[in-house]
């Protein structure tokens, strides 16, 4: 509980990582509310999944997430202060997953409030673009609806601690966010090139970003790389495996 409450209060009192927050809000919200604006469906037939469109911010908005992840621990590495972090809390395990824990209550609100944000301009501006029943969408607020901002907000999470395991592994901001926005990015930039379909395929099913928007999609299930619970798992592991990474590299080098 000391080391929580430490890095609680270490955290509420920077105006940095609320920025960040508040950005991917602002960013995610306002990219889905334009894409949702230009998506139209004038027949039974368009194929577009209002799910995804609504979500289009999250491609833009999970690169500011993983800045706010990256600096969490990163900036602490960058002034110095990790030092007396460890000086003050010597269970660096303990003070590592206190971290982890007290970016996840405001990653999880921020990325709550992005997507009811995205969801709810979608549920405003998709019909009147042709997403209505007669169009084979009886429904934006369904149950399967609801799963892929579920999944969207998990997704969003995840990265965020996905970021803070590399940076911790890493030890410095610039190359952490390098790593992770490359680790985003190319797996789906591969597997669009790749002329291979079962490698193409592959990649999608590896990628955290591929299988976070599997998580998301609430149409053509059957057709994709992984279901929406598998991707989330995906992303999950790609998230808890930069953790323990990061963990092992604090416990085990000096600081």
């Amino acid at each position: 509980m000391l080391a929580l409450r430490a890095e609680w209060t270490k955290y509420r009192t920077v105006a940095e990582p609320w920025w960040l927050l508040a950005g991917v809000v602002a960013l995610t919200v306002t990219v889905g509310a334009a894409a949702t604006s230009a998506a139209q469906c004038q027949s039974a037939a368009c194929g577009i999944d209002p799910a995804q469109v609504s979500f289009t911010g999250i491609y833009l908005g999970q690169a500011v997430i993983a800045v706010a992840g990256v600096l969490a621990i990163g900036n602490e590495y960058s002034t110095g202060m990790i030092k007396l972090s460890l000086t003050a809390m010597p269970r660096r395990l303990t003070w590592f997953f206190a971290k982890a824990a007290v970016l996840t209550a405001p990653a999880l609100i921020a990325s709550t409030m992005a997507v009811a944000g995205s969801a709810l301009a979608g549920r405003l501006i998709l019909p009147g673009d042709g997403f209505t029943p007669a169009h084979g969408y009886p429904s934006l607020t369904s149950a399967t609806d609801l799963r892929a901002a579920v999944g969207a907000v998990f997704y969003l999470t995840l990265i965020a601690l996905l970021s803070l395991g590399v940076a911790a592994a890493v030890r410095d901001s610039a190359a952490a966010i390098g790593l992770v926005l490359g680790l985003l990015y190319l797996f789906p930039i591969a597997a669009a090139l790749v002329s291979n379909p079962p490698l193409s395929r592959h990649l999608d099913q590896t990628g955290p970003l591929p299988a976070g928007l599997d998580a998301q999609a609430t149409i053509g299930l059957n057709n994709l790389p992984l279901t929406p619970w598998q991707g989330l798992g995906v992303v999950a592991l790609w998230a808890a495996g930069a953790l323990v990474l990061g963990s092992l590299v604090l416990k085990y080098r000096d600081a």
